[in-house]
């Protein structure tokens, strides 16, 4: 079976009220926060490789979900789209329990507020569209993401362009920069 790979493109977000008001014209907002933990290996070789570990507790409505996450590395290095395997768990923290014990540490816990709006383009692509902010970081960021097939993964990232597009948003204002990146080095600052 091929990887599923989560087709993604971000960026920074110099106007966040007009964006929302855009995506409230097109979709209703579902608000969540997103508590995640990253794990790494004491050698950091998982960092390293580009690949990620991640525990997260999904908040949505006064309900819980806690979703168990691994990432390969990037196969498209200009928006660092990854194939991506999740599965649902009952307890966030036995998995960090089962995680600890097997030798990982943490690389970084972090908070995301968000809001989702599931879209379908005009092509029939579905996608999701989520404004992002990090209590750590400065400002607010915009992530559009598709599942793909490596076969699918550029004309996923071009309709994925094209949404950021419609929404006043362009190539300039794109980022890679990984959230917990920036926590890390906002922290060690």
């Amino acid at each position: 079976m091929p990887p599923v790979i989560e087709a993604e493109v971000k960026a920074r977000v110099d106007d966040p009220e007009r964006v929302l008001a855009a995506l409230r014209e097109r979709a209703p907002g579902e608000e969540a926060v997103y508590r995640d933990v990253y794990y790494d290996l004491p050698d950091r070789s998982l960092t390293a490789q580009g690949r990620e570990l991640r525990v997260r507790v999904s908040e949505r409505g006064g309900s819980e979900r806690v979703v168990f996450t691994y990432k390969a590395p990037a196969v498209d290095e200009e928006t660092g789209s990854k194939p991506e395997y999740e599965t649902c768990a009952e307890s966030a923290r036995v998995l960090d329990a089962i995680l600890v014990g097997l030798g990982y540490e943490h690389l970084v816990a972090l908070t995301k507020h968000c809001t989702n709006f599931p879209l379908t383009t005009e092509t029939g692509r579905e996608c999701l569209v989520t404004v992002v902010t990090v209590p750590e970081l400065e400002g607010t960021f915009i992530e559009v993401k598709t599942l793909v097939e490596e076969d699918g993964l550029s004309e996923g990232l071009t309709v994925l362009r094209g949404v950021l597009a419609d929404l006043g948003i362009g190539e300039d204002a794109f980022t890679t920069e990984q959230y917990t990146d920036a926590v890390i080095a906002h922290r060690s600052a």
